[in-house]
């Protein structure tokens, strides 16, 4: 007899015990949900259209510039331009990274590859060489940075996020020096060859 009081002792004290566990549950509902409510506090706010537009442009435009200029590496015939190119994969590779890490902060997805536009710029420069690639390639780089750096000033002065405004105000000094060097590159009517060619060209 002693064997089952116990026992039915230990039951009712068990009961007990987990009647009060729910009724705490109750009077306390946003226990259960304190995981989701922390998961929720992390959320990045939302960025504005033009903001998402702004990075993901710049996004894809900085992965073109990179692949444009290792291909300038590859197929360019003059120091000049071979050098210009290694410096687009750097600069261009460094601005990539850290939009990246915007994003990321921001939960935005970037493109991971160039859209058809600049693939199809890859394209037709891919199929040239020599005098040729240089010329078109630096007419290309010239267009493009005009472009760069009239959107990046307008989205340091007019962005609403502050982390992209301030990577747009960072960003543009570099972007400004490379249009000087495309200018000083690019075909120039008659006096293009010249502008491209290496000081020992005729040399050889």
């Amino acid at each position: 007899m002693k064997i089952v009081n116990r026992a039915l002792f230990a039951l009712v004290l068990a009961g007990a015990v987990g009647a009060a566990a729910a009724q705490q549950d109750q009077a306390n509902p946003s226990t259960g949900s304190s995981a989701n409510q922390s998961s929720s506090a992390k959320t990045s706010p939302v960025l504005s259209m033009a903001d998402q537009k702004f990075i993901k442009n710049a996004a894809d435009g900085g992965m073109a510039e990179v692949e444009l200029g290792q291909l300038a590496v590859e197929k360019g015939s003059s120091d000049k331009v071979k050098k210009f190119g290694q410096r687009m994969v750097d600069d261009h590779s460094k601005a990539n990274d850290r939009l990246k890490e915007i994003a990321v902060q921001k939960g935005i997805d970037l493109p991971t590859t160039p859209g058809a536009k600049q693939r199809a710029t890859k394209d037709r420069l891919s199929k040239l060489s020599g005098d040729q690639f240089d010329k078109a390639y630096m007419t290309d780089m010239l267009a493009d940075h005009k472009k760069d750096v009239a959107e990046f000033r307008r989205e340091s002065k007019a962005a609403k996020d502050t982390d992209i405004k301030s990577f747009a105000s960072e960003t543009l000094p570099t972007l400004e020096e490379h249009l000087k060097q495309a200018q000083s590159l690019a075909p120039k009517g008659k006096t293009d060859r010249s502008a491209m060619q290496e000081p020992n060209a005729s040399q050889r």
